[in-house]
């Protein structure tokens, strides 16, 4: 290894001869950089101010359009559940009013046995006519017709008109059929005589 010359501080600069294996040095002196809050506080120029408020206003029309929007789909919805609740509450009322119907021919035999005295008081055919009744009140169900109340063509259905006197507007003289109602739905005119003012 004698031979060979080897110079441990070749490649290595020596001191002050001015080269620097570090690369170039910033120049502490240079007025030229800008800090982080040099940059935040420029004022910003005319085209910058107009370019930030075309902005500004699209995204408020933007912001105007989806709130438009929201607000018509919030009313749409209200009126669709309103809707909704209102032909549900005519469908139960359908539907109820088909059931009923279906026992209106009950009723009626019901009440022909009441007038031929087949309804006695804790008889088991009494007691099963009671529950009919009952659970025909429970579905809303109204019967009207009176002896004695006034005609009134838009609830009774006049069968017959007989002359009376000293009647002096048309009356009730008999009901034939009880009518019936749920609710507004009229589900059977009354059938009754009327007695009318003789001339």
């Amino acid at each position: 290894m004698a031979d060979k010359n080897f110079d441990e501080n070749a490649g290595v600069p020596e001191e002050g001869s001015g080269a620097d294996a570090s690369g170039p040095q910033p120049d502490s002196g240079n007025d030229d950089e800008l800090t982080v809050d040099d940059i935040l506080n420029i004022a910003q120029n005319d085209d910058a101010l107009a370019e930030d408020a075309v902005e500004d206003a699209a995204l408020h029309d933007a912001e105007h359009t989806l709130l438009v929007d929201l607000k018509r789909l919030q009313a749409e919805y209200a009126n669709y559940r309103r809707r909704t609740e209102e032909q549900r509450g005519i469908e139960i009322q359908r539907a109820k009013g088909e059931a009923a119907k279906g026992l209106l021919p009950v009723l009626d035999d019901l009440d022909r046995a009441a007038q031929h005295g087949d309804l006695d008081e804790g008889s088991p055919f009494a007691a099963i006519a009671e529950k009919i009744r009952s659970v025909v009140e429970r579905l809303g169900v109204v019967a009207y017709g009176e002896k004695g109340e006034e005609f009134d063509p838009q609830q009774h259905e006049a069968i017959f008109q007989q002359p009376t006197p000293g009647v002096e507007k048309a009356t009730v003289l008999e009901v034939v059929e009880v009518g019936y109602r749920l609710g507004d739905v009229e589900l059977r005119p009354a059938k009754v005589v009327v007695a009318v003012p003789a001339e």
